[in-house]
């Protein structure tokens, strides 16, 4: 098998070409993030919405991928380069996905999809339990390959009777590992995850979402003419992104690693608490970076009730996406990070009466309490273990 990972025990690391393909997908959630901020309206969050679980679902299977395939192996690297270079095409579309490039759009999705899905059945050997699973997704990834094309010939908004069903198989197929008659279904046991590999695989996403945001305001600061009070919004901003890390990297990302690699169903662990349940962490972070551009452009203005929605409602999706995740990880949700979400909404009256600059900083405020609240149990528990 030299084109898969050894599984003798030791943790892969993670490759220069992993890494290399992740810089498309920091191009990627730029251009969702300025697609959102261009059309502040609930269609246009929708449209995001859509579009960001289209671009997660096309990252999320090729990390499935490389937990399984070795980089190293030339052929593995090719397709690899194949499915960035579909990527960086799919990412350039975001803007017009709905509109002139709707085609570019799904084409390249598909591509990307079926072609890599293709590539790892035939890295396989017949009879080799991977290759069952892979040409079971190969037909997922075909059904609804269909309807994502047919769709792109549709105009505006109504191509979505297409690509909802289209975006719904991609979303359900792992959900019945995969089912189709005659051949059986996929279990998660069937899976031989790399655990620690995967988590700090998505983990990394985390951190291209967060870099992003601290991009988007530092070029909108310096657009903005770096005046006294940009600075200070620039330093808020920066602030609020600095807790989201650290509430992340804290006690969310301290046990995963060691639960996967603990786990005796590290595919359904992989399945649920990282491809699902990543989702609003990521979701979350974008909306922040909206809000944030939003700030330093206006600082001494208040929040419109869009701008208002991403600056409370950011934070308070990152942490119900990261209360879930726990929840699936260990069974047990975060008090803590509950009482978070409800401080987060009780500020929303205040928006007409405060500035962007001053909610900005209470929520900022607020989860940096958070984030200090958790920090000394955890540390005392990590001097005791």
């Amino acid at each position: 098998m030299d084109h898969l990972r050894p599984r003798d025990g030791t943790e892969q690391a993670i490759t220069a070409v992993e890494l290399f393909f992740d810089l498309v997908y920091v191009f990627a959630v730029t251009q969702l993030s300025h697609l959102l901020i261009g059309d502040l309206s609930w269609a246009g969050a929708a449209r995001t919405a859509f579009l960001l679980l289209v671009i997660w679902w096309a990252w999320i299977y090729t990390t499935w991928m490389v937990n399984w395939f070795d980089p190293g192996s030339t052929p593995v690297r090719l397709v690899l380069i194949g499915v960035a270079l579909a990527s960086l095409l799919m990412a350039a579309a975001v803007p017009e996905a709905f509109g002139r490039h709707a085609l570019l759009f799904a084409g390249t999705y598909v591509v990307l999809q079926v072609g890599r899905n293709v590539a790892g059945a035939l890295l396989l050997p017949r009879g080799h339990p991977l290759r069952a699973v892979f040409e079971r997704i190969v037909i997922w990834s075909l059904a609804a390959g269909v309807l994502w094309i047919a769709g792109a010939f549709v105009d505006g908004d109504a191509r979505l009777l297409l690509w909802g069903p289209a975006l719904a198989i991609e979303l359900v197929a792992p959900l019945v590992g995969y089912r189709v008659p005659g051949r059986g279904m996929s279990q998660t046991a069937d899976y031989s995850v790399d655990g620690g590999h995967f988590a700090e695989r998505c983990q990394g996403f985390v951190i291209i979402a967060l870099g992003e945001s601290i991009v988007v305001t530092g070029a909108t600061a310096a657009d903005a003419g770096l005046t006294t009070e940009v600075l200070v919004a620039l330093a808020v901003a920066f602030l609020g992104t600095s807790a989201l890390w650290w509430l992340y990297f804290g006690e969310v990302a301290e046990h995963s690693r060691r639960h996967m690699a603990e786990s005796d169903d590290p595919g359904g662990l992989a399945r649920d608490a990282y491809t699902y349940l990543h989702l609003p962490i990521v979701a979350g972070v974008i909306a922040v970076a909206v809000a944030d551009e939003l700030l330093i452009a206006h600082p001494g203005e208040p929040f419109t009730t869009a701008g208002t929605a991403m600056v409370l409602g950011g934070p308070a999706l990152f942490l119900l996406g990261e209360t879930l995740f726990r929840v699936r990880m260990i069974g047990s949700a975060n008090a803590k990070r509950v009482t978070a979400i409800v401080a987060l909404g009780l500020l929303w009256p205040l928006a007409a009466s405060v500035s962007a600059l001053a909610r900005t900083a209470i929520v900022a405020g607020v989860l940096t309490a958070l984030a200090l609240w958790e920090y000394e149990p955890l540390r005392a528990r990590t001097a005791t273990g």
